[in-house]
């Protein structure tokens, strides 16, 4: 093997080692799932198997992190004036489980309204948000 060839496979291994490192969801991260319901300017929160938990009410306590996740085109319901509404999602989070708040949001991602709608824990819940 050349020294070329050594230096472009040990830059690939890097750069690919790099990317897993960087998508390594944070210490103390876990994955929720559910419907992300955002009624009206800065209250929000996430309806999953587990229960409701406060990512923001307004004038009041505010989890660290950006929200909401971009939707497409037909997967986020308007349910008020603007923006607000709900949709289908999945958080990457830190959260205080005894208070059944998001302390931190790493990252977040849309899903299809029909993952929400087919999950049998989440049966009903979108029937709230109307």
């Amino acid at each position: 093997m050349s020294l070329r060839t050594n230096i472009a496979a040990t830059t690939a291994l890097l750069l690919a080692f790099g990317t897993v490192v960087a998508a390594a969801p944070p210490s103390g991260a876990e994955l929720r799932c559910g419907w992300f319901d955002n009624p009206t300017p800065g209250n929000a929160s996430l309806h999953d198997r587990d229960g409701e938990w406060t990512i923001a009410i307004q004038g009041g306590y505010q989890a660290k992190g950006d929200w909401p996740p971009e939707y497409p085109p037909g997967q986020w319901r308007a349910t008020n004036a603007g923006r607000h509404g709900y949709g289908c999602a999945c958080f990457n989070v830190r959260v205080d489980a005894e208070e059944k708040n998001i302390l931190e949001i790493f990252s977040s991602k849309a899903r299809p309204l029909s993952a929400c709608r087919k999950d049998p824990a989440l049966k009903g819940i979108e029937r709230r948000f109307l």
